[in-house]
């Protein structure tokens, strides 16, 4: 499977949201991070649930996004969440989950994902992307820096493209995360072979 992650978002879909998804699916990544913020808690729940019956049977794993009580409710065992969520979740709310992912902006914050026992992080952002318009990238040192400080899977997040995903390999990294390519691209199967052969 892709060592590339899709992180979603309703916003940059030129097409039906749903279908895109269905692509993606076929496509393979390893995972589908389902990241919709600006959605209500109820909203994403009927979208949790529609595309959870898209992953049924596939090999993909889908990831809920900061609604880890959704995905309890639904029987989704993989969850994403921002580090402070993860810093307040009991143990009995973790053994719901086979897979729990932490959003990390530094090596303590990855250090400390990893103590709080996640399966995996993410770390950014590396590049300048259009998803954090005026805020400085922490560059390819910050990413080598979190990979060599914990013994969890580092994905990196941030402006990450065919052209520079060799640079995140060479950090340490498992992977990385792809929002904008994803969604605005009409074949994600072809997308993600751009990455394979780099």
């Amino acid at each position: 499977m892709s060592d590339i992650i899709c992180v979603t978002s309703r916003s940059l879909c030129s097409g039906d949201f749903l279908d895109q998804l269905r692509r993606i699916v076929k496509a393979e990544p390893r995972y589908v991070i389902l990241r919709e913020k600006d959605m209500k808690e109820e909203e994403y729940r009927e979208l949790a649930v529609k595309a959870a019956e898209i992953f049924r049977g596939s090999e993909t794993v889908l990831i809920l996004h900061f609604f880890y009580k959704i995905a309890a409710e639904i029987s989704c065992r993989a969850v994403h969440l921002p580090l402070h969520m993860l810093r307040a979740l009991s143990d009995e709310e973790k053994s719901a989950f086979d897979l729990i992912g932490a959003s990390c902006h530094s090596v303590e914050d990855a250090q400390e994902a990893e103590n709080l026992g996640a399966d995996y992080i993410t770390a950014g952002h590396v590049f300048a992307t259009d998803c954090k318009k005026g805020l400085p990238p922490r560059g390819i040192e910050f990413l080598s820096s979190v990979c060599e400080s914990v013994s969890i899977p580092v994905y990196a997040i941030g402006g990450i493209s065919p052209d520079n995903i060799d640079l995140v390999r060479q950090c340490g990294a498992a992977g990385a995360c792809v929002m904008s390519g994803f969604m605005k691209c009409s074949d994600p199967a072809v997308f993600i072979k751009e990455f394979e052969e780099k």
